[in-house]
């Protein structure tokens, strides 16, 4: 094994103990596996600069270093957590094959998380071996990297590393391929970081966490004096973060899949990427999870379950905020999440803006005829993208005249309802707007989706040949979702 290297900037960064200074009520000190073999497969030179480092300056082997072999760095921190996990509470949870590596400040003043994935035991991994396969690994660089990309607020993976041990899973074709994956994140508690401390009825745990929870994430919230109005406030903010982060995977047709209250952040930041799907379809009822036989997490359930987790923080904050403070500022998840999936989905139709008498029926129509035809979610917006013409706004039978339903009467009769609608949307803007909305398109809709064959078509060359050109390929297409190109 080479030695460590003290000029490793990885090693060298400035890391902070934000979490680790609370006291180890919230946390178990744990060791980091080792691996007989280290082949960095990602990294993330995208990330470095947010944390002040140059991508020229850190080399793969400064990567495998730091993230693969565990050199020169501790405490390991596996956080203590609970939740409910398919609406039924475990306090047998917690980090079970991760720990958090280590807090760096980033550029912009915020801290940022490096927390592990597949990096060994902890005393929360329940009999498994705490492991991470590659499989998984590749698919969780791939959904956060095609998330934040079409404007989702999401965790990212720093690096990938495999590390050659064989797995055995239900749930692949075993023994599969081993890997470590490091996440960048702007932290790792999670609500069932607080719901623990609530089963245990230790409130004298919560307030501290609370207190640090604004300082770091909300430290605008820190200036105010009382107290229950400094927590009401977070709360509140809070709701409306994951109801903006519900109407972001919504409006991108993203279906997380295992919505836990241990896979809610209280940064309302999207992570933990398990058994994920876009939607090809738009299909309410679509469900991503294969054990999910009941479709709790099913793609139309997000807003309601985020709502519902929410909703179950509110045990452990209620000897902080006020019960009837939380119930207001629980009142405007649904208009807020309403209000931006409306604005979201008005940029995939081109707008910026319009009012409410036309935004709303227009987003309306878009989703029935969505719902009632058989196109593609995700192709309908990309050829509404490619056909959108300037003569449009003047020629209404021009709008989608090359289109997916002309062999279905009642289809085609749904899609003259929008044509005419959407007419009149293009007709309520200036001329000169024409062109922006044009641009707009292009800019919101991407030409890839992560859909489940693209990732499947990219395994298959990397289990059969260890061939990762179709991985890098579809990387690079879905950092760059958007053909920008008239």
């Amino acid at each position: 094994m080479v030695g460590p290297d003290s000029a490793n900037p990885l090693l060298n960064l400035d890391y902070e103990a934000a979490l680790e200074s609370l006291g180890d009520d919230y946390y178990d000190i744990v060791p980091a596996a080792t691996f007989p073999q280290h082949i960095l497969r990602f990294r993330n030179d995208d990330l470095l600069p947010k944390i002040v480092l140059d991508p020229d300056a850190v080399t793969d082997q400064h990567f495998i270093q730091a993230f693969g072999q565990f050199q020169e760095r501790e405490p390991f921190l596996a956080i203590r957590y609970h939740g409910y996990q398919f609406g039924d509470y475990n306090p047998f949870l917690g980090d079970g094959r991760g720990f958090l590596y280590g807090q760096v400040r980033g550029i912009d003043g915020e801290l940022y998380d490096f927390g592990t994935k597949g990096s060994g035991t902890t005393p929360y991994s329940r009999g498994g071996d705490g492991r991470l396969t590659l499989k998984g690994g590749v698919r969780e660089v791939l959904a956060a990297e095609a998330l934040h990309h079409l404007g989702v607020k999401t965790s990212r993976c720093l690096s990938l590393i495999e590390t050659g041990e064989a797995l055995w899973r239900g749930d692949e074709p075993s023994p599969t391929r081993s890997s470590v994956m490091v996440r960048f994140s702007r932290s790792h508690i999670r609500f069932g970081v607080f719901e623990r401390l609530h089963y245990l009825e230790r409130p004298d745990l919560i307030q501290p966490l609370l207190n640090h929870v604004i300082d770091q994430y909300y430290p605008h919230l820190s200036a105010v004096s009382d107290p229950q109005e400094r927590f009401a406030r977070f709360y509140a903010e809070l709701v409306h973060r994951v109801a903006d982060l519900a109407a972001q995977w919504m409006s991108v047709g993203f279906c997380h899949a295992v919505l836990n209250t241990d896979n809610m952040s209280i940064t309302g930041e999207s992570f933990d990427y398990g058994p994920y799907a876009f939607i090809n379809q738009y299909n309410l009822r679509f469900t991503a999870a294969y054990f999910d036989y009941f479709g709790r997490y099913s793609y139309g359930a997000q807003p309601l379950i985020c709502r519902w987790n929410l909703e179950m923080l509110q045990h452990p904050l209620k000897p902080f905020i006020a019960q009837a403070d939380m119930e207001v500022g629980l009142s405007q998840y649904q208009d807020h999440y309403q209000t931006v999936y409306r604005q979201r989905m008005l940029h995939k139709l081109g707008f910026d803006a319009l009012p409410i008498d036309l935004a709303q029926p227009l987003v309306k129509l878009t989703i029935q005829l969505l719902e009632e035809t058989v196109v593609s979610y995700h192709d309908f917006f990309l050829q509404l993208s490619e056909q959108f013409s300037t003569e449009w706004r003047s020629h209404s039978d021009q709008i989608f005249s090359a289109t997916f339903v002309a062999s279905d009467p009642g289809a085609a009769q749904l899609l003259d309802q929008w044509r005419q609608f959407y007419h009149r949307c293009l007709n309520s803007v200036p001329e000169e707007a024409m062109e922006h909305i044009a641009l707009r398109l292009r800019q919101t809709n991407p030409a890839t989706v992560l859909l489940r064959p693209e990732i499947e078509a990219i395994w298959e060359p990397i289990t059969v040949e260890d061939n990762w050109g179709p991985f890098y390929d579809l990387l690079k297409r879905i950092q760059q979702p958007f053909n920008l190109s008239p």
